[in-house]
């Protein structure tokens, strides 16, 4: 198992002695040379830590370590203190352990400190033109614990009382359940849910999201808000994707962060359409071509040719660093070996997601564009925000819930399309969505047409009736994990 290890490299050990913040603060100024100033925040219940080098700080400094559960300061007195950046560190940490402990094994970390991860945060900015927030989000039995992570070196917590966490998680599941029922497919019952989460997450940091001109929203969150499709939250206005690029990572240090332009890589798209114990999946043919020979480049396996065997060998000989699978896959409860990816006869369970190889070479972007996750369970949502780092691969596109096979090809048709020119992965998803949502790909005379794109569908397809994919069943399932970059 992974030693437990404080995430920061600049407090002093006297750190785990204070029990006032003020001496704290002056304490890590001294070691390293951080300037820490206490700023009140622009809404109620908001406080802020600002953090800027000061010049001529010390080089060395000793690291500490801190086992999970025996720090001297838990997570409500580092709150109340104001420590947010301990309080990072923490969070980090615990959900580093929590990853661990459902995968049962060492996963790749790195050791960043909040300011490194606010210097990461400004760095890809820099790099993409896509300015990134993180925000983390600790749903507790009293209230939901907000801390944002700026690029400019800010902490900002945010302290909403009116969503204890039995409250959040079953709104949260409310909405999920009308985005899906099939009698409200035409319905907009969803905008309740969606318009309440909003106003307990978004809202209460929004000011300070549009003066840092932020336009990227990294999710980190816990237990009851990981399978939650960010997507479709709204303002009253606008849908959340209509405002943010989007994405979800485990944790920050479970996160390779960094940038590769992928517009020059080449896709291997494989997948089945028919099952002996499945549902089939009509559209996949049509799916795997459009993406490797038209809306992108490179190869695609069908049916017989889509085993575990064949995929590992294809990787490793031709480095792929997009892998596209058209597949059924279950996040189901329990241990990683009751959830699954579906090949052509076998099933790959997620503990045995190394049997791939997906980080020789490294793997940029793996899409599962058939997933069904099961809804209020925490096991499900670690194997699902845990996807791409257990599998090994930077980012991975995957969608909550079974999306119809024609609303899955419409969207990834878009997708594929905007990644062409995107800045960033999440972005090309965004794109997609909006594409979607509003009413831009919709269903006619036998053919799926999108916002560049006219696609003659199969004769098993060919009798849909002509349908406007604007409902968010058909969008917003679709959840970048991972790297967003």
């Amino acid at each position: 198992m992974l030693n437990n290890r404080l995430l920061s490299q600049f407090l002093s050990p006297a750190w785990l002695e204070v029990s006032n913040w003020k001496f704290a603060i002056a304490n890590l100024a001294l070691v390293s040379g951080i300037f820490f100033a206490i700023a009140p925040g622009s809404l109620g219940h908001t406080e802020s830590v600002v953090f800027a080098d000061i010049p001529g700080k010390l080089e060395e400094t000793k690291p500490i370590k801190i086992a999970a559960g025996h720090d001297s300061h838990t997570m409500e007195e580092l709150l109340d203190e104001r420590d947010f950046i301990h309080a990072v560190q923490t969070i980090e940490q615990q959900w580093l352990n929590e990853y661990v402990n459902y995968f049962q094994k060492e996963l790749p970390e790195i050791s960043l400190n909040a300011d490194e991860i606010a210097d990461t945060l400004a760095v890809r900015g820099e790099q993409t033109g896509q300015i990134p927030a993180l925000i983390y989000l600790l749903p507790t039995a009293n209230q939901l614990e907000i801390l944002l992570v700026l690029p400019n070196l800010q902490v900002i917590r945010q302290s909403i009382p009116e969503a204890q966490k039995e409250l959040l998680v079953n709104t949260a599941n409310q909405l999920r359940s009308e985005i899906t029922n099939p009698i409200r497919r035409n319905s907009r019952t969803y905008l309740a849910s969606a318009q309440q989460l909003y106003q307990w997450i978004i809202a209460p940091v929004e000011l300070e999201l549009q003066a840092q001109g932020i336009n990227t929203l990294v999710f980190c969150v816990g237990a009851g808000l990981r399978t939650l499709p960010w997507a479709v939250l709204h303002d009253g206005q606008q849908f959340l994707v209509e405002k943010y690029s989007l994405g979800l990572i485990p944790a920050f240090n479970l996160t390779e962060t960094v940038y590769e332009d992928i517009k020059d890589s080449p896709v291997m798209a494989m997948g089945a359409s028919e099952f002996a114990d499945l549902s089939p999946l009509p559209a996949v043919p049509l799916e795997l071509q459009q993406i490797s020979q038209n809306l992108w480049f490179g190869e695609y396996f069908l049916n017989e040719e889509f085993t575990i065997a064949n995929l590992r060998s294809q990787h490793q000989s031709n480095q792929f660093p997009i892998i596209h699978l058209a597949t059924h896959a279950e996040f189901l409860p329990g241990d990683p070996s009751n959830s699954y990816i579906k090949f052509w006869q076998d099933k790959l369970t997620l503990d045995q997601m190394a049997e791939l190889q997906l980080n020789q070479p490294p793997v940029e972007l793996l899409v599962l564009s058939a997933c069904q996750t099961a809804i209020g369970d925490e096991d499900v949502e670690l194997g699902f925000a845990g996807l791409a780092v257990n599998s090994g691969v930077k980012s991975a596109l995957a969608s909550l819930w079974y999306v119809s096979d024609i609303g899955t090809l419409a969207l990834m048709t878009e997708f594929y399309q905007s990644l062409q020119t995107a800045p960033i992965k999440a972005e090309a998803l965004r794109a997609a969505q909006i594409a979607m949502l509003q009413g831009k790909v919709y269903i006619e005379n036998g053919e799926l047409r999108g916002t560049n794109s006219r696609i003659v569908l199969p004769p098993e397809l060919k009798n849909l009736r002509p349908e406007h994919l604007s409902h968010p069943y058909f969008w917003s399932a679709f959840i970048m994990v991972g790297n967003p970059w």
